[in-house]
Parts: structure tokens; C-alpha cells; sequence
């Protein structure tokens, strides 16, 4: 079955609303980096993931109450289902436990096989094509991510908080590749909302802890919470189901190779972070790659 067939989108092409999803995606979940650090110093990884999307589920709720967009078929509803759990709730948990002893660039290394993944499963599942350039173009990105990931001087482990993030890398890709169908009969943010809500259930068993980590939190980890449910989760998780419903899994997945960059770049107009000259090369090389694979035919 061809992508066309299973889900017929508004555009294959990086029009404006479809390049403007693209760049603030990037941009928030590049954001998530320094925020996540944040968190970590006042809660734990899983209880800063269920304020996270507390946060983040009540506006996404006050959405849907107020556009009551159709309601899902049984498929329809387990595909959302898969979006809460895998792709809000675990991915999460296990991206913010493995950075607990991964380095931030190692752990951007390790995140960014998703899009090898989501395009190889795009292909299986989907029938989804990615040309020789593409995949040319993807290695490129890839290599770069790894550059930025050993220019931190830290190496990179195959420890327990590795595979943690490599699991959430998995669950993302999986995610992506579930719910593309969905895009066919439901708008995209009424999905992202719908993922929002049911991750922040799945979640919840965890609230009661993290609300007693929030009476003592610091400001600055109440502020991290903040704005992780606000903008790399609500705002972001919104745009990102923008692009995909406008462009294929794999391609639209690809653009994330410009998060670890981008992250870079935050971090030294924030935080005063010098990147390493190996950082450098290997964010030119991301941002070479993605434009390698988006090259008009």
C-alpha cells in the first residue's frame, strides 16, 4: 500500500504552513535540552514527565472540548492510544532517565537514529520510498550528529542510560509510523491534542509524587516544568503532527537531525556554551545532510 493511497495529504512539498510547522518544532524541541537539565535537578525522571504533560493535557483537553472534532473509530482510537503511551508517556520516561548519565550531545546521537528507523519502517509499513539521495543524505546527517556527539569529549557508552534513549528513540519512530494513517480523516492537532491527554493519563499514577517534589521544587525547576508542557510539548508536539501530516514519515522524520544543531546553538547564545570545533563541523554536516534529502527533484 503506497503513502498516497493510506493517507492523501494537503501537500508533499515544503509550502509555508508546512516549512513554518517544521522550523518551530525544531526549534522548541531543541529548547527541550536545557529544560529537561533543568527539571532533572528538582524532580524525578518520571514525575517531571507527568507534570510535564499535566501541563500540557489541560489546554490540549479544553481543545477538544471545544472543537469536538469526530470522534475516533475503534482503529482510529488505538492508534491515539499508541501515540500516549509511546510516544508521550515512555518516551519520556526513558529519554529523561537516560539523560541522567548520558551526556546531552551523546544523548542527541543516540535520539537521532529515529530517523533511520522511521524511514526504514516507512518503507516496510507504509510503502514509502527513499531514494539513494535520501539515504545519502541521511548518512550525512547522521555522521554530523555522531561529531557533535564525541566533540563533547565524553565518548559514547553503550551503558544502561544508552539504550534507555535508544528505546525512546524507537518508541517515537514507531509512533510516527502508526499514526500517519490517521492524518487521512483527522486533523492534526485534534491528534496531537488526543495524544497530549492520553499520555498525561498514562502518566498520572506518578502525579501524587510529583506534586509533593513540586511544593519543595526550586524556581527555576517550577519554571522548567512550566515550559516543557508548554512549548516542546503542547506547542510542539502540535506542529510536528502538522508536518507529518503533510509530508512522508521518513522525510518529515529527517528534519530532526536539525534538533541537536539547533540545541547547540541555543546553548551558546543562552548558556554561553562554546561548541567544539567537532561540534561545529558535525552540525554543518546535519544541516547539509537534511538539505541533501530535501533537494527539490
Amino acid at each position: 500500500m503506497s503513502i498516497g493511497a493510506a493517507c492523501p495529504s494537503k501537500s508533499q512539498s515544503l509550502d509555508g504552513v508546512t516549512t513554518a510547522a517544521v522550523i518551530v518544532t525544531i526549534l522548541a524541541w531543541a529548547s527541550a535540552f536545557p529544560a529537561i537539565r533543568a527539571g532533572l535537578q528538582a524532580f524525578g525522571p518520571i514525575e517531571l514527565g507527568a507534570l510535564r504533560f499535566a501541563v500540557a493535557a489541560v489546554p490540549a483537553a479544553v481543545f477538544l472540548a471545544i472543537t469536538r472534532p469526530a470522534w475516533p473509530t475503534l482503529p482510529d482510537f488505538l492508534r491515539l492510544m499508541v501515540g500516549g503511551l509511546l510516544f508521550v508517556a515512555l518516551y519520556t520516561a526513558l529519554l529523561n532517565m537516560g539523560e541522567r548519565t548520558v551526556s546531552a550531545g551523546a544523548a542527541s546521537f543516540i535520539i537521532n537514529t529515529n530517523p533511520i528507523i522511521t524511514a526504514g519502517l516507512a518503507m516496510l509499513v507504509l510503502g514509502e520510498r527513499f531514494s539513494l539521495r535520501a539515504w545519502i543524505g541521511t548518512a550525512l546527517s547522521f555522521a554530523g550528529i555522531g561529531l557533535i556527539a564525541l566533540g563533547e569529549g565524553h565518548g559514547m557508552r553503550l551503558d544502561t542510560g544508552a539504550l534507555l534513549i535508544l528505546g525512546a528513540a524507537l518508541c517515537n519512530s514507531v509512533t510516527t509510523v502508526v499514526q500517519k494513517p490517521l492524518f487521512a480523516s483527522h486533523k492534526p492537532l485534534a491528534v496531537s491534542a488526543w495524544n497530549m491527554v492520553l499520555g498525561a493519563l498514562f502518566l498520572a499514577p506518578w502525579l501524587p509524587q510529583a506534586a509533593s517534589e513540586f511544593a519543595v521544587a526550586s524556581a527555576s525547576g517550577v519554571q522548567a516544568v512550566i515550559y516543557l508542557g508548554l512549548v516542546p510539548s503542547l506547542v510542539a508536539y502540535g506542529t510536528w503532527a502538522v508536518a507529518l501530516s503533510r509530508l512522508p514519515a521518513g522525510r518529515a522524520s529527517n528534519f530532526m537531525y536539525c534538533v541537536p544543531p539547533v540545541a547547540t546553538l541555543l546553548g551558546f547564545l543562552w548558556l554561553g556554551e562554546v561548541p567544539t570545533v567537532l561540534g561545529a563541523i558535525g552540525g554543518i554536516m546535519a544541516l547539509i545532510g537534511v538539505t541533501v534529502v530535501n533537494l527539490r527533484r
